[in-house]
């Protein structure tokens, strides 16, 4: 847990309000997750505003807080190593969209599967700490935004929404953002207005998304959902883990050979170490159908020179 509490938040961070109430939430279930949600509210503070008076006290201790626990954890490769702490944040933010997503696709749609796309989205947003989103996040991000709003709305309006990836329009993202900042404040016991710059509804997909490659539960780690909101007075039900279904050995692997012109480049090799540290990162969370997939990569590599 970060040690030092934040002052009011400036009004020119509202962008980034989101993703430091979910680095609060995650300070005890996942705190290497809210150690990169810190960074990259850190990082886009700093784009924002570092000469305001306000904002650099703000953005001040928000790094005596990273500092913190960049001491505490030292010795966790998730925060030293930037592939780790990238796989560890990706496959958590994948571990709150499959959650979502499979909930969606039974039909089953209440505020925690709400909040866990929404989550996804946010932790999707961080990555962006690591480097450019891959076009598969970028998809994911957009996709877990719209169906937020969209199944909000429903359930706001009375309506029963349709499961799975549909053909939609627009759907606004700020009624989502109204309720989720006034669920839980930061430490300074402030709540400020929901943010207008980062989850508009001009950034809501309006594309159809019936050919989204997301195949339901194909790899989807036990199921935790994201915290329900501590305003709304619900409990959640025990969720037992989703069956795997584990992905078939590649059988060209077994009998695969190197041939002997084969010559591995550095960059050959970094993705390799890439795919491990996938790889094990997805086995923290159970995911073993992800973490056959990325070893399986490795290894066709390694032996082919080829991915």
């Amino acid at each position: 847990m970060a040690a030092t509490a934040l002052p009011p938040l400036p009004p020119q961070f509202k962008s980034i309000q989101h993703h430091l109430r979910t680095a609060q939430e995650l300070d005890k279930r996942e705190p290497v997750v809210a150690y990169y949600c810190r960074l990259y509210a850190m990082q886009t503070g700093m784009k924002i505003d570092s000469k305001t008076p306000e904002c650099r006290k703000f953005l001040s201790k928000l790094m005596d807080q990273l500092e913190a626990m960049k001491k505490q954890f030292g010795d966790n490769e998730a925060v030293t190593q930037e592939i780790v702490g990238s796989a560890h944040v990706e496959n958590y933010a994948l571990k709150m969209f499959l959650y979502a997503d499979n909930e969606d696709r039974a039909g089953q749609f209440h505020k925690n599967m709400i909040k866990s796309f929404y989550t996804a989205s946010l932790l999707i947003d961080v990555l962006t700490v690591f480097g450019e989103l891959s076009e598969e996040n970028i998809q994911h991000r957009k996709y877990a935004r719209w169906k937020a709003a969209y199944i909000h709305n429903c359930l706001k309006n009375g309506e029963t929404p349709q499961p799975g990836p549909i053909g939609m329009e627009g759907e606004s993202f700020a009624d989502v953002e109204r309720e989720e900042a006034g669920s839980s404040s930061l430490h300074s016991g402030t709540t400020q207005p929901a943010s207008s710059s980062t989850h508009e509804a001009n950034n809501t997909p309006t594309s159809n998304y019936t050919g989204i490659h997301i195949p339901p539960g194909a790899h989807a780690p036990a199921n935790t959902p994201a915290e329900v909101p501590h305003n709304t007075g619900e409990t959640s039900n025990t969720i037992q883990p989703a069956p795997q279904n584990i992905p078939l050995v590649d059988p060209s692997l077994y009998s695969a050979q190197s041939a002997g012109e084969v010559r591995l480049t550095p960059e050959d090799f970094a993705r390799a170490q890439k795919y491990c540290k996938y790889a094990g990162s997805a086995l923290q969370y159970e995911d073993v159908s992800t973490a056959v997939q990325y070893l399986q990569k490795a290894l066709k590599l390694l032996i082919t020179g080829r991915e």
